[in-house]
């Protein structure tokens, strides 16, 4: 089959996968399914997106996936083009989004040759990512298909005026009966709810489910129900849960991103049942795990009787909410002071990406709890840095009002993802960067102490860098607040707008010191 005819037949296959949307990476060697695309554009049978760097539309293709709850894929030309996309495999992999990677590849003649970009691309993301013919891609999961393209074709017109087939996920049956074994059983050591992130459609059935249990919840803003479930929260509880472990465990969703689910691989006392589309177990330790749509199990699991609080977790919830409220009004130049004043910002939000690993962390536990954020989404699967801002551009391509919150690194990390941004709605869009001058994070784990300073400094990766000049680059608003007080400067408008904020290192030293004392 000639170049040209090939890249066709892998464009429609995609196609009647459920693929309408794809990222467009061009090079020389997928020229011919660039061609086909553009084609299949003009019949309005997809939509298009074009980036010059492969890492970057890997991880806002991923965005794609998670706003359109099914496949998009990413295109790209032979060689290192190909294994740029890994990160965004792998995330995809663990979050279990349908991403599809069409890399074109020179002839099978040219591999192990060392032909220039020629490199040995079957099968590239390993266990990250199935690899193969089109028709046995589940779409649980990434898929890689490779094609095996001559740079020379000639071009011919495609008819893609047939409308493609709808694709539909099949619904597999769960089994439940363990589980409601399980809840019924004796409760009298604790039962407590750890709430991951969760689908949109997921969100109602859970917070009638722990609503009517009335159990003690710890729940992630990516759940979507952390303000909603605020009336059987734990503030502070994933230091309360480390002090007093209960019983049992229900993890709905996906991996939490408290220290308390950590711990857990060292509380062997602690049994633990998952409910996760995912499936992935999330602990090294027994762990039973029910696999499927969060909101299907719970409705399967029925009527469940009223559990409440035996270890009385309740109990002390007033005051330690009152002792967060106090320090944050203490220190509002802090880094948890400065999250709580974005939080009654972001209310106004579409929808809000948060990015790793410390503005997910400080949001759980700082963030103001009586308005509901719209739609909170972030990279949980690997729980890496890398391509945060592009899968946030993703996710919310066609939204007004789109909020992101990234560490300084992070925002590093991904500095070619607003090249998309025309691509995308701009209106409202605000980009806030918190800028701690480096990884400070790592500043609080204990054994970072015992370290020389030399080390530390390496794992810092202390900065002097702020953002004027890259917003100015890509011609982005641009606002740099040392105090809750510079907002009123703040004005987003049709553009993207990046706020870059500057807490107040004293005040955040002062802010750990004085939690630390109140926790002794």
């Amino acid at each position: 089959m000639d170049t040209f005819s090939v890249a066709e037949q892998t464009v429609r296959a995609a196609l009647q996968s459920g693929v309408r949307e794809f990222v467009v990476c061009a090079g020389a060697r997928n020229a011919a399914l660039v061609e086909v695309l553009a084609q299949a554009q003009l019949a309005g049978q997809v939509t298009l997106w074009r980036h010059f760097e492969e890492r970057c539309a890997g991880f806002f293709a991923l965005g794609r996936c998670m706003a359109l709850q099914a496949p998009c894929a990413v295109v790209t030309t032979s060689g290192t083009a190909a294994a740029e996309l890994l990160p965004a495999m792998i995330e995809a992999h663990y979050q279990q989004r349908p991403l599809l990677a069409i890399t074109a590849d020179r002839p099978a003649v040219y591999r192990g040759t060392g032909a220039p970009q020629a490199i040995e691309q079957e099968n590239l993301y390993g266990v990250y990512a199935g690899c193969g013919s089109l028709d046995q891609w589940s779409r649980l999961g990434p898929w890689q298909c490779n094609v095996e393209l001559e740079e020379e074709f000639a071009v011919t017109h495609c008819d893609f005026s047939a409308e493609m087939p709808q694709f539909s996920q099949m619904q597999k049956p769960v089994a439940v009966a363990a589980l409601a074994r399980w809840l019924r059983e004796d409760n009298s050591g604790g039962l407590v709810a750890l709430v991951g992130s969760l689908e949109l459609e997921e969100q109602e059935e859970v917070w009638h489910f722990l609503d009517a249990l009335r159990i003690p919840v710890l729940a992630d803003a990516t759940s979507g129900l952390r303000e909603a479930l605020a009336h059987i929260g734990l503030p502070d509880g994933d230091r309360l849960l480390r002090q007093q472990p209960p019983q049992k465990i229900l993890r709905l969703g996906n991996i939490p991103t408290g220290r308390f689910w950590r711990d857990l691989e060292s509380l062997p006392h602690s049994e633990v049942w998952s409910i996760t589309r995912t499936g992935f177990a999330g602990l090294a330790r027994e762990n039973r795990v029910v696999t499927g749509p969060v909101h299907r199990v719970v409705k399967s699991l029925g009527h469940q009787e009223r559990i409440g609080d035996p270890l009385g977790y309740f109990d002390d919830t007033a005051r330690r909410a009152a002792q967060i409220e106090e320090l944050l009004e203490a220190y509002p130049e802090s880094e948890p002071g400065w999250i709580r004043t974005l939080s009654h910002y972001a209310t106004l939000a579409s929808s809000l990406f948060l990015g790793n690993s410390l503005p997910v962390r400080e949001w759980n536990a700082f963030a103001q709890w009586q308005r509901p954020v719209n739609r909170v989404m972030a990279n949980r699967g690997a729980n890496g840095i890398d391509g945060q801002l592009s899968t946030w551009w993703g996710a919310s391509a066609r939204e007004e009002n789109a909020w992101c919150l990234v560490g300084d690194l992070t925002a590093l990390y991904d500095l070619a993802a607003p090249f998309l941004q025309q691509q995308c709605e701009q209106k409202g869009r605000v980009l806030v960067i918190l800028n701690n001058a480096g990884g400070r994070i790592f500043e609080r784990l204990p054994r970072l102490q015992q370290m020389q300073s030399a080390a530390r400094e390496l794992m810092i990766n202390a900065h002097p860098t702020d953002f004027s000049g890259w917003a100015a680059q890509w011609g982005m608003s641009y606002l740099c607040a040392a105090s809750p007080d510079d907002l009123d400067a703040f004005e987003p408008g049709d553009r993207t707008y990046v706020l870059e904020v500057r807490p107040d290192p004293q005040q955040t030293d002062d802010f750990w010191q004085a939690w630390e004392r109140i926790h002794r």
